[in-house]
């Protein structure tokens, strides 16, 4: 059994910032000692939001917080759950095969398409006090942790779409997305 706080359970839901939103497609800035205060909040924030609207994993950009924050709560392909949170993360590994497979996300809700991710992605960065963390995931968590630090560099999964697949993913949209 779980003890301690469910994470979210103390934080306020925000609106989502949806495609377009230059909030979204602005590299997010690093949290500086001076962000450090409001940490726990914008992480309880985070986790409240994100499963308000079902999702897995959640960057701080997404609700308008331009820092370098994200979390998740996401199973692997195994059905293992990880759940946390990171602050000023850097991806140090991407490999693996590479792996077409469905994506979706927050700030374009109702889309999905096929997206290449590695199937491997290790990040480091620190928690709220800045102690260092380092996450390693595989499959489906490898997808969701390459997702939430790209919009921390400002971009949302269909930058990576390419050919028909883009084509097909901008007419569903109806114009949303340029």
């Amino acid at each position: 059994m779980r003890r301690g706080p469910i994470p979210g359970g103390s934080g306020a839901v925000h609106p989502l910032r949806t495609y377009g939103d230059p909030v979204l497609h602005t590299p997010s800035r690093p949290v500086a000692a001076e962000d450090r205060g409001r940490l726990p909040r914008l992480v309880e924030d985070l986790y409240a939001t994100m499963y308000a609207a079902h999702g897995v994993g959640l960057a701080a950009c997404q609700i308008g917080v331009p820092l370098r924050v994200f979390v998740f709560d996401c199973p692997d392909d195994e059905d293992r759950r990880h759940r946390g949170y990171v602050v000023n993360p850097r991806m140090v590994r991407m490999d693996g095969v590479t792996v077409r497979g469905p994506e979706g996300c927050l700030s374009l809700p109702g889309l999905e398409a096929p997206t290449r991710r590695a199937d491997v992605a290790v990040v480091e960065g620190e928690d709220a006090a800045g102690a260092p963390v380092r996450i390693e995931g595989t499959g489906y968590f490898a997808r969701c942790l390459q997702h939430e630090y790209d919009h921390l560099e400002g971009s949302v999964y269909t930058d990576r779409l390419t050919g028909w697949t883009r084509r097909r993913t901008l007419r569903k949209a109806g114009g949303r997305i340029r």
